[in-house]
């Protein structure tokens, strides 16, 4: 298939790297041009702009936030210069409001579009270990498939209202930062007692918590591996505070969620911007001065 990649981060980088080892014909675009040279070097065409980049059988994109999305597909006329054929697949975590506008704006122009949020870290991404939300009409879903089982582990159908994917990935994301401050808090406790975080989390991720997030993150925190970043503390922000918004607009309460906005917060306020969110473990070891007891 003929695609276009837009936006080159850690994760678009890595899954287009991957669309390219299937087989497709990939043109990226990214503000920045450097992030390119590598898939350039691997075979992808590189496009001076977005809009060249949304020529062919489908347009996937991979950008920051709501902001970004709005600016580079609603904003800069993409969707009036892309052609009628082409499959627009937004991979980013997004608000459930602008989920909604942009399955609108597709709809009006005559387009089609696939909600498919991603779970996986930069490391999945490169292994092609994502596990992917899907949201869209069926039939255009099998029209990207081979893309996205070329990137994915696994699809996991979410309907065709493209806000069910987004607000399933809002979801998940809610409950990952929520592990990551149960053992940032729990390992302050035990390490106030003398027991390390990393003799805590073995026996915590070999037994009662067994699973990928909690073995993942529990041993970035054990090892105090915060950079480089899967996910950093912006954008972890950026995530909780979507779960707000979408709770108040369905009115569904969130109290921890608040807890967690403001631990992120605490974060951020202490310069730890370019950190992995997983360094929540900090704050709760600052809270608790365990640094001042040695």
């Amino acid at each position: 298939m003929k695609v276009g990649f837009i936006g080159l981060g850690a994760m678009g980088s890595a899954m287009a790297s991957n669309l390219l080892a299937a087989g497709h014909t990939v043109t990226v675009w990214n503000r920045s041009e450097a992030a390119a040279a590598p898939l350039v070097s691997l075979g992808a065409k590189l496009a001076r702009t977005a809009d060249r980049a949304a020529q062919g059988d489908a347009l996937c994109s991979m950008l920051a936030n709501d902001q970004a999305v709005r600016e580079v597909i609603l904003d800069s006329g993409l969707l009036d210069a892309m052609d009628p054929g082409t499959v627009h697949v937004n991979h980013a975590t997004i608000s459930v409001a602008l989920a909604k506008e942009l399955a609108e704006e597709h709809a009006k122009r005559g387009l089609e579009y696939v909600s498919a949020p991603v779970f996986g870290r930069p490391d999945a991404a490169a292994a092609a270990k994502l596990n992917i939300l899907v949201a869209g009409k069926l039939a255009v879903v099998e029209r990207v498939r081979p893309l996205l089982e070329a990137m994915a582990v696994k699809l996991w159908p979410m309907g065709e209202q493209a806000e069910r994917a987004s607000v399933a990935k809002i979801a998940g994301n809610f409950m990952l930062a929520a592990a990551i401050e149960s053992m940032a808090e729990a390992t302050a406790l035990t390490r106030a007692y003398g027991v390390s975080a990393a003799d805590f989390l073995d026996v915590m991720t070999s037994t009662l918590f067994a699973s990928p997030a909690y073995q993942g993150y529990g041993k970035l925190i054990a090892e105090e591996r915060f950079q480089p970043a899967g996910l950093t503390l912006p954008l972890g922000l950026k995530d909780v505070e979507l779960a707000l918004t979408a709770g108040g607009t369905a009115r569904v309460p969130l109290p921890f969620a608040g807890v967690l906005r403001d631990s992120l917060l605490e974060a951020l306020a202490g310069g730890d911007a370019e950190l992995d969110w997983a360094a929540l473990a900090q704050v709760a070891a600052r809270r608790a001065h365990l640094d001042e007891r040695k």
